[in-house]
Order: C-alpha cells, then structure tokens, then sequence
C-alpha cells in the first residue's frame, strides 16, 4: 500500500502549449472545465493579469478545496465551483461569466487523484470506489461485483478497447465478491497474463473502463463540447487535452463537424442542413508532449492536445 506523507503536487500538462493554444491575455476571462490541481489556471491568471479573470469546474470535493487554496492570492479574479463540466453552460450563466475568451478542459486525472484511497489506482490499495465526486452514479464495486458478465464485458470492451474484455470479465465474476484495487488488479493479471517486456500492467485498461462507466466521462463530454462552444466570444479559443483514443475521438469529430459549412452527405447536390461553420482548428491534427517533458512527468506520454478557434457567428 502507498502510504502519502504529504499532498502530491499535481504537474499540468504541456502548459507552455495550453497558453498558446488558448492564446492568453491580459484582461481575458477563461474558464477551466477540470480544475484538478490548478496548475493550468494558476499560470492562466498569472498570463491575464491584470484584469483576468478565471472560473474553474470540477466534480471532485477534494480538487475544489485544493484549487481554492492554490489559487487564494488572485482574490475576485477566480471563482472555483464544484459541478460538472457538462453543466459550464449553466454554471456561467449563474454567475454571469460569458462571453469568455478560452475553454480549456484537461480530461486527465490528477496525481492526487490517482493516489487517493478511492480506487482509480491499481498501484494504491483502496475500496472500489472511482467516483470523482459522491453522486447518485454507483461505484466501480457495482460493476465488479454485481453487474451481470456480459454487460461487464461489454464496458471493458467499449471504454477500455481491451481485446480479452469476455476473458477478464470471466474471471471478475468467478471470484466475486471482490472488495479492492489490488484484488481486482490481481484477477485480471491472472487472467490474461503480463505481456513480457511490457511496463503497461494488463489491468491498465479494465480499470480506464470501469472510471469511464462509473462517471460517464465520454457522454458528459459529448454533451459540455457544445455549451463550451456557446460560451465562447469571437475569437475566442475552445482546448482540449485528451488521455485515450475514445476521449480523442470525440473532440475531433466535434471539431471537425464545427469547421464545415454543411453536414448534408456529399451525394446530395443541394445543401438542406443550414449549418454553418463556428469553429476554426488552430492545430494541425493533435499537439503531444515533447520527449523532455515526457521523461519529466511519464503520465503524460499519451496526452494529446486540440484547440480551435470561434467564428463569427
């Protein structure tokens, strides 16, 4: 069991590349859809000041308080909400806080996340929990221990795109009831093996599923894309940092359909859709980390980064 002597400080992500993508200045108001340790906001503020402003968002209790404290010495200039992102749109609105000039979202989990005892984390002993924040969803424990094999297969085929999905959901329910991380790393270790030379441990991706269905990060995602849009002025800049495949895939069909003039199929000569481009990509593809940065923070190896630009209406 990791045993955490004192908080553990979380390292944002290509950060000199978010301030660019989101094309920081002094006086602008931007809002962090997933605060985590506010490392992206802190240097967001510094880069408005003065007269920047900043609301954060984030579902976990933990990453709220930690935020707040972080980011004390900015006074009025930042607000930290407890929510989550699929509700920006309202969350702004409340408060007044629109039109901004930058919608970042980091999809990541934090370094104090990954070693909290609430079970995101095969390397740290803890319940199976893997709620961000303490909803009505229910926690991973009900789909390890009480969710029917098929439709646990089914998750860890969807979210994780793990190729024995029906071999380890096989041997999940064999050894119910299953009660911790460790536990549960071990029935899928057992179950599939460790791939030699691999450093990727075989539970990697059953346990991205089961956070992903705990939370339902792919729909909240599909659905805040959208009203962060809306809350953009003209000019303004909508970022993205994604950590798998699935999360990826969704920010750049949204962006790609945002950037075209018309969604009708391309055998239908006349347009009937109406729809008219909002968006611009301002990356060619997908930014990622450097290979320093890389050797500095291992986790953010899979990062990948997209950002667009809002048209005029």
């Amino acid at each position: 069991m990791l045993v955490m002597d004192a908080p553990v400080r979380h390292e944002p992500v290509m950060l000199r590349e978010v301030l660019a993508a989101l094309d920081v200045r002094p006086g602008g108001r931007y809002v962090d859809c997933t605060i985590n340790g506010a490392g992206h906001a802190e240097a967001v503020l510094e880069a408005a000041s003065p007269g920047g402003a900043l609301l954060g968002i984030d579902a976990d209790p933990e990453a709220v308080t930690m935020a707040r404290g972080r980011l004390e010495r900015f006074g009025t200039a930042v607000a930290v909400v407890e929510g989550n992102f699929r509700e920006v749109d309202r969350i702004c609105r409340e408060r007044g806080f629109y039109p901004v000039n930058g919608v970042l979202f980091d999809l990541g989990l934090s370094s104090h996340q990954l070693a909290s005892a609430r079970g995101f984390s095969f390397r740290v002993e803890a319940p199976l929990d893997m709620r961000f924040g303490l909803g009505a969803q229910p926690p991973a424990s009900y789909w390890v221990n009480e969710a029917p094999e098929q439709e646990l297969a089914d998750v860890i085929w969807r979210f994780g795109e793990e190729r024995q999905s029906r071999r380890i959901a096989h041997a999940i329910v064999s050894r119910r009831p299953l009660r911790t991380t460790t536990e549960l790393a071990k029935a899928v270790e057992q179950a599939v093996g460790r791939r030699p030379g691999s450093q990727i441990h075989p539970a990697t991706k059953t346990f991205q599923a089961l956070r992903i269905a705990v939370n339902q990060e792919l729909a909240s995602l599909a659905e805040a894309l959208p009203w962060a849009l809306g809350l953009l002025g003209f000019g303004s800049r909508l970022v993205v940092i994604s950590y798998h495949s699935l999360e990826d895939r969704i920010v750049k069909q949204f962006i790609a359909r945002e950037s075209r003039d018309c969604l009708c199929p391309p055998s239908q000569p006349v347009c009937t859709c109406g729809h008219k481009a909002t968006l611009r990509p301002v990356t060619r593809g997908a930014i990622t980390p450097s290979r320093e940065e890389i050797a500095a923070n291992p986790r953010a190896r899979s990062a990948k980064l997209r950002a667009a630009e809002r048209l005029a209406a």
